[in-house]
């Protein structure tokens, strides 16, 4: 791979190849490219706006919108123009533009009506680009239907800033209700995901093959009470439903509202997290730079994540500015707390690449590190392009591409114990070290991966890297 680096088509199609296991920071909205967006929105005679090029429900005012049913080839000017508005492609900031961080914001307003009607679509074409990229695993964030219903539970909520007993003990019956509902939606968008991809049947795609799990979000930028319902229905619905492994909070994290009840969101995560201990966390944190926000709110963001109970970091970009780096970077060491990175969407946002990017610093500190995309279909990237950047921008060797890849699998949210011991990810369990060592299953493993969808990832992780790096040796298959 060395000699690769600056050949970068040969690189890519060595990186393609490359086993990556999981991508554990993946928005699910933010997934698809826009011209999927479109192709849906043309069969639901959907409606874009001729100025912001927002989508909305037909019927369309002939003065005001453009028809998406057939748009491409009617209207290729302003179809483009859709693509671009729905996207980051061809963003260049200055000139009256919006910078990199309000496009990426606002394109999800702008496809939002598309993206609500089609989460089976969307997850089928997560799965499908993620078996070309030979990925083992995706945990995506999304919500079910079910959110939008908690507005008349907030209503007559008796609320205090910390008197969370009070107001979860008042909404408790409604989350109930809801948390049925949002199991039931999950069940028919997985029946008809399966029917779509033909799993369970011998023309299953390899998409089938693809291990997948839910985390559920909260919006931080709404008021506090709705805040506080939200992970109430996360928190249940997560305790009640496996496939729902962690509970997020997302929206920009230097929003007004988001910057002024930071410390409130953690002592909330607090207060369900003891409730709810078995329920991880996957917390985006950090997501900051000098000059975006505040000094002040570079100091703690990342610190109180983690004392809120956050088992895995989102994004981190600013802990060289929070208070006491050294002891936060130490503790995600020892815990041990990975950091998912998400280089392009770093860069695009924040304008955070190269040298100016933490990458090295927490693996110098080492602190477990994952690489991941993010919302690769606003960014118009892949996995393997984020693997990319790590080569050419951050000076990665094969050994850590293929550690981070082990990692994705050691920190993801799958149940059951991992193939490799917990404060040495490089050493294998004594169940398998074995197995590993001669690449050959034994009785021994066998019955340890078999309790565990974790290890059986990782086993079959390990088996895709012994066949690449033999085809890559060996010239053969």
């Amino acid at each position: 791979m060395a000699d690769l680096v600056d050949q970068p088509p040969q690189l890519r199609q060595f990186l393609r190849a490359l086993p990556k296991g999981g991508d554990l920071h993946h928005h699910l909205d933010g997934a698809v490219y826009a011209e999927h967006l479109l192709r849906w929105a043309d069969a639901d005679q959907a409606c874009i706006d001729k100025a912001d090029h927002r989508a909305h429900p037909g019927p369309c005012d002939a003065d005001t919108d453009e028809p998406a049913r057939g748009l491409a080839s009617r209207a290729p000017a302003f179809y483009n123009e859709t693509v671009d508005a729905m996207s980051m492609r061809d963003f260049v900031p200055g000139d009256g533009a919006d910078s990199g961080h309000d496009q990426f914001f606002d394109t999800f307003g702008r496809f939002a009506a598309i993206s609500a009607r089609h989460r089976t679509d969307m997850l089928a074409l997560v799965l499908q680009q993620a078996a070309a990229e030979h990925v083992r695993y995706i945990e995506t964030m999304t919500d079910p239907a079910a959110l939008g219903t908690l507005a008349p539970l907030v209503t007559d909520m008796p609320w205090q800033t910390g008197a969370y007993d009070k107001a979860l003990a008042h909404i408790q019956d409604g989350i109930g209700q809801r948390v049925a509902a949002a199991r039931q939606a999950f069940d028919d968008d997985i029946d008809r995901l399966d029917q779509r991809l033909g799993c369970d049947t011998p023309d299953a795609q390899p998409a089938c093959d693809v291990a997948y799990r839910f985390q559920f979000y909260v919006l931080r930028t709404l008021p506090p009470e709705k805040v506080f319902a939200q992970m109430a229905l996360g928190f249940a619905l997560a305790a009640a439903d496996p496939r729902v492994v962690a509970v997020n909070i997302v929206a920009p994290e230097d929003n007004p509202t988001a910057r002024a009840d930071y410390r409130q969101h953690m002592a909330m995560f607090a207060f369900f997290h003891r409730r709810y201990p078995d329920v991880a966390l996957s917390l985006h944190a950090g997501e900051l730079t000098p000059g975006l926000v505040p000094p002040a709110d570079l100091r703690f963001h990342i610190a109180a994540a983690l004392a809120a109970g956050a088992d895995r970091i989102g994004h981190g970009v600013d802990i060289a500015s929070e208070d006491d780096a050294a002891a936060t970077l130490a503790r995600m060491r020892n815990q041990p707390v990975a950091v998912e990175i998400n280089l392009t969407s770093n860069d695009v946002i924040l304008g955070v690449a190269g040298a100016e990017h933490p990458l090295n610093l927490y693996r110098r500190a080492g602190v477990p590190v994952v690489l991941s995309t993010d919302d690769p279909g606003v960014s118009r990237i892949d996995l393997t392009h984020e693997y990319e950047r790590a080569v050419r921008e951050q000076g990665l060797d094969y050994r850590a591409l293929k550690q981070l890849s082990r990692n994705s699998l050691i920190y993801a949210f799958l149940p059951g114990p991992s193939l490799w011991q917990p404060k040495a990810p490089r050493r294998a369990v004594p169940a398998c070290a074995q197995a590993l060592e001669a690449q050959r299953m034994d009785a021994r493993c066998r019955r340890f991966i078999k309790a565990s969808d974790k290890a059986r990832s990782q086993w079959q992780l390990e088996q895709d890297f012994h066949r690449f790096e033999h085809r890559v040796t060996t010239g053969r298959s």
